[in-house]
């Protein structure tokens, strides 16, 4: 199998550091170069956690795509960080993996504008765990034969999106098999502004922010006497790693934009 050359986003943050181990410890994989904020010109190795791990840190994206020339760019920083490398990334022939959120209907159109005129792949995901695709598909499944439903994500506190990328994602996917509808009784009033969450096509979606928590989501579906909840946890961040190394692998064979990791798994 071909060697695929990829530089990481963030290495010193908490996916950061998985996905430097990913491709790290990936035989068809080449780490390359690492973007960070801080750090410019000295090696990874030289920072805590990282021995023998000898590549070039560049705190300058543009620069480091000029002279590194990689295959792939893996980003898990910030939504506003993510938009900012996928759109360098493509302008400079790099194919982006990013699993922040945040992303705009808008942002994901100039994005795929910019890969097909390219003529190379990227791939945004809100959440690159498998379980947690298949939750979102099983969610639509589901939706079919349960209209009423509402949808709970809960994520450490230190996330700074609400509701989280994934949420709406499900959301999306229900609304394409469900009728859109207002739930619960129609004189309904919330007495404490919010109580209900936010809504997307009459989907209410509830976040939940505490420490200890990692990334985990239920979605609630209502009928007559029986109720259906399809549940996913992260316990680690190791567990998208998964979905990273197949969306690097399947980013080198396409010429668009993919959002959704459920769009690339059989």
């Amino acid at each position: 199998m071909k060697t695929i050359n990829v530089v990481v986003a963030g290495p010193r943050g908490r996916m950061g550091r998985e996905a430097v181990s990913l491709v790290h410890n990936t035989e068809h994989f080449q780490l390359v170069a690492v973007i960070d904020r801080m750090n410019d010109g000295k090696s990874l190795s030289s920072v805590d956690g990282f021995t023998g791990i000898d590549v070039p840190i560049y705190t300058d994206a543009e620069r480091c795509f000029q002279e590194v020339k990689p295959d792939v760019l893996i980003d898990l920083t910030t939504p506003e960080v993510g938009k900012k490398h996928a759109e360098l990334a493509l302008h400079y022939g790099v194919r982006p993996v990013v699993g922040t959120t945040g992303f705009t209907k808008e942002d994901l159109a100039r994005l795929t504008e910019l890969a097909e005129g390219k003529g190379i792949g990227a791939v945004i995901a809100p959440n690159f765990a498998v379980g947690a695709i298949l939750m979102m598909k099983f969610a639509q499944m589901a939706a079919k034969y349960f209209t009423d439903v509402e949808i709970i994500e809960l994520h450490h506190d230190q996330k700074l999106d609400a509701p989280s990328g994934t949420a709406v994602k499900t959301a999306e996917l229900i609304s394409m098999v469900r009728p859109s509808k207002k739930q619960g009784h129609p004189e309904e009033k919330e007495t404490l502004q919010g109580a209900r969450g936010a809504t997307y096509d009459g989907i209410p979606i509830h976040s939940v922010r505490l420490p200890g928590l990692i990334a985990h989501q239920e979605v609630i579906f209502g009928g007559n006497g029986q109720a259906l909840t399809i549940r996913h946890d992260s316990f680690n961040r190791a567990s998208f790693m998964s979905g990273v190394k197949l969306s690097v692998e399947t980013v080198m064979k396409l010429n668009t934009l993919v959002y959704g990791l459920e769009n690339i798994i059989e």
